[in-house]
């Protein structure tokens, strides 16, 4: 009994991360797991850390 507790504890965690990740991208967002919001602020302009953007997006 408790297998069936921990597994459908299991499953409901993954189906809220799921919905929340389709939810995320029909909404627009780029970049789900970034810490810094895909608002890199390196000195540079790199966004080496986060790769946030395409390499066509990069600034140089």
């Amino acid at each position: 009994m408790a297998n069936f507790i921990i597994a459908g504890i299991l499953l409901i965690i993954i189906g809220v991360a799921i919905a929340y990740i389709v939810k995320a991208k029909k909404s627009g967002q780029k970049c789900i797991g970034c810490p810094s919001g895909c608002n890199c602020s390196d000195k540079k302009g790199s966004h080496s850390e986060c790769h946030c953007h395409d390499s066509s997006e990069t600034t140089k």
